[in-house]
């Protein structure tokens, strides 16, 4: 009798020895292909069970002609891109296809992530905010599809869907003016993706109501919003803040609080993401929300046209974001 146990994965050959057929025929019953009769299917599909034999899919799409696996490039320091793996996920799962992640980290960069998800076989790629120079991106696109999710890429090798993020931040400026606020500050993300975007839509919603801009450097993390309100308290403090990401954002709040200033009671603050960071009751944070499940859905979509050959009119797809009102903001003293 073949042993199985919590040490070892039952096998397709582990059912065959205790169903006493073949290995192809177990195949056969497995994948519900002709060529098996009815007692047949019945006693290999019970010892399957009992045993707890279950298909290695990702095993049996790489034997394939088609692999049917997306390659996700995604960043570990980024909150945001949690919930966008989760989307993905979903929305490959509704057209049967299959993920295969590969994280940027501090010691392994994107050049590493993507090498790692080629040789997995994947069909089109998926790039999470990627920070490659767009020449390097049109060139992975003479390889297989590419579709870059929250950064503009000026490219026609390369699909982008993306978050208005100019208008998501003009919406962030003018719900702080609807408030009394006249002055309002930007927290800046550097040379993030999509910090550009969000920098312009500060400048022209603030210019636009004729007040001054002004922005203080920031970034990705909580030890960067820390930093910048730091320099905020070094000067005359604003009564109001945008601020690039949610993570900096908690990182201005902490700050504030910490030297004994009341948030929003002395400076009212707006995120950007509205990840899950931002949506817990300890932070309650007011940010401007990017629609996850239209994104993805949309990368997605965008992945399978191009393997299927589906002649598509536009390469960028703008998503509209919305603005999600918490505490962190009120009317100023």
């Amino acid at each position: 009798m073949t042993r199985t146990g919590p040490d070892r994965r039952p096998t397709l050959a582990d059912v065959a020895a205790r169903a006493g057929v073949s290995t192809a025929l177990v195949s056969i019953v497995l994948r519900d292909a002709p060529g098996a009769s009815a007692a047949t299917r019945e006693r290999v599909r019970q010892v399957a069970a009992e045993i707890g034999y279950r298909p290695d899919s990702r095993a049996r799409l790489l034997r394939s002609s088609r692999s049917r696996l997306l390659g996700v490039v995604f960043g570990v320091q980024h909150a945001f891109h949690g919930d966008l793996v989760s989307g993905l996920y979903a929305a490959a799962e509704r057209v049967g296809y299959e993920l295969a992640l590969s994280a940027v980290t501090p010691g392994r960069d994107e050049r590493r992530a993507v090498a790692g998800l080629l040789q997995d076989r994947c069909e089109a790629l998926v790039l999470l905010g990627p920070s490659s120079p767009t020449a390097a991106l049109a060139d992975l696109a003479t390889r297989l599809p590419v579709v870059v999710v929250a950064r503009p890429v000026r490219s026609t090798a390369v699909d982008v869907v993306r978050t208005a993020d100019d208008e998501g931040m003009h919406l962030a400026v003018e719900h702080l003016l609807a408030l009394g606020h006249r002055d309002v500050v930007h927290v800046d993300g550097g040379r993030a993706p999509g910090a550009a975007e969000r920098r312009r839509g500060y400048r022209e919603a603030v210019r636009r109501a004729g007040l001054p801009a002004r922005t203080v450097p920031g970034g990705l993390a909580e030890d960067d919003g820390a930093a910048a309100a730091r320099a905020l308290l070094a000067g005359p403090l604003p009564t109001a803040v945008t601020v690039f990401n949610d993570r900096c954002a908690l990182g201005v709040v902490d700050v504030l609080r910490r030297a004994g200033g009341s948030v929003p009671g002395d400076v009212s603050v707006v995120g950007y993401d509205d990840s899950r960071i931002a949506r817990l009751t300890s932070v309650d944070l007011t940010s401007v929300a990017q629609d996850v499940e239209q994104l993805t859905t949309l990368a997605v979509t965008r992945a399978v046209e191009r393997l299927d050959g589906v002649p598509v009119a536009r390469r960028d797809l703008v998503v509209p974001p919305r603005l999600v009102v918490r505490s962190s903001t009120a009317p100023p003293r």
